[in-house]
C-alpha cells in the first residue's frame, strides 16, 4: 500500500469564541506578548508559535537567538510541516549585521512556503502579530483605494494631475464650459478670464491638451531620424559631385612621387556601398 499522507495538525479552537490569539507554551517569558494589544491571548498546544487564524500560523524567530542557535529554526519548519494555509516566519532583527542571516532566511523560507515578515523591534512585531489577528475576517478588498466612479470624481481626477490645476479650478472650469469635451477646447484668452487662472496655470493646461505625449525614446528616434536624413543629403552631393577629368600624361611623373588624394569614384563607392551594420551601429 503506498505510505498515508501525514495528518496535519488539529487547528486549536480559542475558549474565547475564535478572537484570541493562541499561543505556543515556548513562548512564555517573550516579551512580545506585552506588545501584542487591543487583542486577547491564551495558552494552546499548537505546532507554531502564535496562530493568528484558523489557517494562519506565525514562527517567531530572534536573529540574536539564530546566531547562538542556527539549527533551531530547521527544526521548528520541519515540525510544521504542511500545517496552515498561511505561514508565517516572523524575524525580529535584533543585531546589527542583520543582512545575510535575512538573506539566508528567505532563500529556507522560499522553499518551505513560508512568508518572511522582518520586525526591528519587539512592539513592531506585536503589532503584525495583533494586524492579522484583527483582519482574520475582513475581506480583502478592505486595504485597496476607493475610487468613485462618477463624472465629477473622475474629471476631478483627471484635470488635477495637471500642474496648478486644483478642485476649485476644476470646479470653475466645470461651472464655465460644461463638459471635459469644452474644456480641451476652450482657447487661452477664454481660460486667462477665469478666476485663479494665470498665464502659467493656462499654459500648463493647453499643453496637456495640445501638446504631444514625448518621452525620451521620442526623443532619441527624432535625433536618429534627424541624423539618417543628413548622412542621406551628404551621400546624394557626393553622388552628384561631376568626375575629375582626365590628368595629363606628364602627370604620372609627379604622381610617382606626391601620394595621390582619394579618388571620387572610391568616394561615391563608399558612401553608396556602406557596409550594412554601419546604418545599425549609426542607429545604436
Amino acid at each position: 500500500m503506498p505510505p498515508q499522507p501525514a495528518q496535519a495538525p488539529p487547528v486549536v479552537i480559542p475558549t474565547g469564541g475564535g478572537s484570541a490569539i493562541v499561543v505556543s507554551p515556548l513562548q512564555r517569558g517573550n516579551p512580545v506578548l506585552e506588545a501584542i494589544r487591543n487583542v486577547p491571548k491564551e495558552f494552546g498546544d499548537i505546532v507554531c508559535d502564535y496562530q493568528v487564524g484558523r489557517t494562519t500560523g506565525v514562527l517567531f524567530l530572534s536573529l540574536k537567538y539564530h546566531r547562538l542557535h542556527p539549527e533551531y529554526i530547521h527544526t521548528r519548519i520541519e515540525k510544521l510541516g504542511l500545517s496552515y494555509s498561511l505561514r508565517i516566519l516572523l524575524v525580529l532583527s535584533d543585531v546589527t549585521e542583520h543582512r545575510d542571516p535575512i538573506r539566508e532566511l528567505t532563500k529556507m523560507c522560499l522553499i518551505n512556503h513560508i512568508t518572511v515578515l522582518v520586525a526591528f523591534s519587539v512592539d513592531e512585531a506585536g503589532h503584525y502579530l495583533a494586524t492579522f489577528k484583527q483582519f482574520e475576517h475582513k475581506p480583502p478588498d478592505l486595504i485597496k483605494e476607493r475610487v468613485d466612479k462618477d463624472y465629477d470624481s473622475i474629471l476631478r481626477s483627471t484635470l488635477t494631475s495637471i500642474s496648478k490645476v486644483n478642485k476649485t479650478d476644476v470646479e470653475t472650469l466645470r461651472t464655465s464650459f460644461g463638459s471635459f469635451a469644452n474644456i480641451s477646447r476652450a482657447t487661452s484668452d477664454q481660460l486667462q478670464n477665469l478666476p485663479g487662472f494665470g498665464q502659467v496655470k493656462v499654459k500648463n493646461i493647453k499643453n496637456a491638451f495640445e501638446k504631444p505625449i514625448r518621452n525620451n525614446a521620442t526623443n532619441t528616434l527624432d535625433m536618429l531620424m534627424s541624423q539618417a536624413k543628413d548622412k542621406g543629403k551628404a551621400r546624394e552631393q557626393s553622388v552628384t559631385q561631376p568626375a575629375r577629368p582626365p590628368s595629363p600624361p606628364w602627370d604620372d611623373i609627379e604622381r610617382d612621387s606626391t601620394p595621390a588624394p582619394q579618388s571620387t569614384a572610391v568616394t561615391m563607392d563608399a558612401g553608396r556601398y556602406s557596409p550594412p551594420w554601419d546604418i545599425e551601429l549609426d542607429l545604436n
